[in-house]
C-alpha cells in the first residue's frame, strides 16, 4: 500500500513555509525588511529559537539576507534574471527596446485578460487607488511622479492577475526599466500632448479591468505598449536626424 506514517511538522518548517509562501505570492519582495525576531515571533506565535531556526534556513537558500545591526532582509533574487554581460548588451542594441516592448505587449495583455477574470476586489481597489495618485500627478505636472505611478500601476495588473511565474518574470524587467537599461520613461511624460495620451490609455486599461472586460483590458494594453513604441521609434528616428545635421553642420562650418 502507498501509504505512510504521518510525521508531525516541525515548527521552524512551518515558519519557513509561510514566508517562503509571502515571497512567492509577491507580497514580500526584494529589500523588504521583516519585523524584528520579537515582533515576528509574536505575530506568529512561536518561540524565538524556532524563528531563528527558520531564518536561518532561508538565508541557506538565498532568500533571506541577515545585515548586522539592520535585521532580516528579502533577498534581491530578481537580480539574478539576466546576467550582467546580457544587461549592458541590451543597454548597447537598440533593437532589444522593440523586443522588448513586444514581450511587455504580449505578456502585459494577458496579464491584463487575466486580471479582468481573476482579479479581487481589492486588487482593483488597489489599481484604481494607483490610477487616482496619477490623476493627481498629471494636474501637478510631475514627470517624475507620473513615471514612477505609471511602473506601479502596471505591476498592480502583473500582481492582479494571480500568476506568481508571469509575477517574478515581470517585476524582473521593470527593475532592468527603472534602470534605465531600456528607455527612461520619464522622457515620455515630458510633452503635454504624450502625458495626455498616456494618462487616458492608462484609463482606458483602468475602466476595462473595473468593467471586467478581459479583451477590453487586453487590447488596451495592447494599444498603449503600441504607442510607446511608436514614440520611441521616433525618438530614434529624430536622434539619428539630430546627428546627421550636427555632421553636416561642422562640415559647413570648415568649409
Amino acid at each position: 500500500m502507498p501509504f505512510q506514517k504521518v510525521e508531525p511538522e516541525r515548527i521552524a518548517s512551518s515558519i519557513r513555509r509561510q514566508i517562503e509562501t509571502l515571497i512567492l505570492r509577491g507580497i514580500l519582495r526584494p529589500g523588504d525588511r521583516l519585523p524584528s525576531e520579537r515582533d515576528l515571533a509574536a505575530r506568529m506565535e512561536v518561540s524565538r529559537p524556532s524563528l531563528r531556526e527558520a531564518l536561518a534556513e532561508l538565508e541557506d537558500i538565498g532568500l533571506i539576507e541577515t545585515r548586522p545591526g539592520a535585521g532580516a532582509y528579502v533577498a534581491d533574487v530578481l537580480g539574478s534574471a539576466f546576467a550582467p554581460p546580457l544587461v549592458r548588451l541590451f543597454s548597447s542594441h537598440p533593437e532589444a527596446l522593440f523586443d522588448y516592448l513586444a514581450f511587455r505587449r504580449d505578456l502585459e495583455g494577458l496579464a491584463a485578460e487575466r486580471a479582468a477574470t481573476h482579479a479581487s476586489e481589492i486588487d482593483l481597489k488597489v489599481i484604481s487607488a494607483v490610477f487616482e495618485k496619477m490623476e493627481a500627478a498629471h494636474q501637478k505636472r510631475s514627470p517624475n511622479e507620473e513615471a514612477a505611478l505609471d511602473a506601479e500601476f502596471h505591476m498592480g495588473i502583473i500582481e492582479a492577475s494571480h500568476n506568481v511565474v508571469m509575477l517574478h518574470m515581470m517585476r524582473s524587467m521593470f527593475g532592468l526599466l527603472r534602470e534605465g537599461v531600456f528607455y527612461n520613461r520619464t522622457t515620455l511624460f515630458k510633452h503635454r500632448h504624450r502625458r495626455r495620451d498616456l494618462l487616458n490609455q492608462h484609463r482606458a486599461i483602468h475602466d476595462a479591468l473595473l468593467a471586467r472586460d478581459p479583451q477590453g483590458a487586453r487590447a488596451a494594453v495592447e494599444a498603449h505598449l503600441q504607442f510607446i513604441e511608436d514614440e520611441m521609434s521616433q525618438q530614434g528616428r529624430f536622434e539619428r536626424n539630430e546627428v546627421t545635421a550636427r555632421l553636416r553642420y561642422d562640415l559647413e562650418q570648415q568649409r
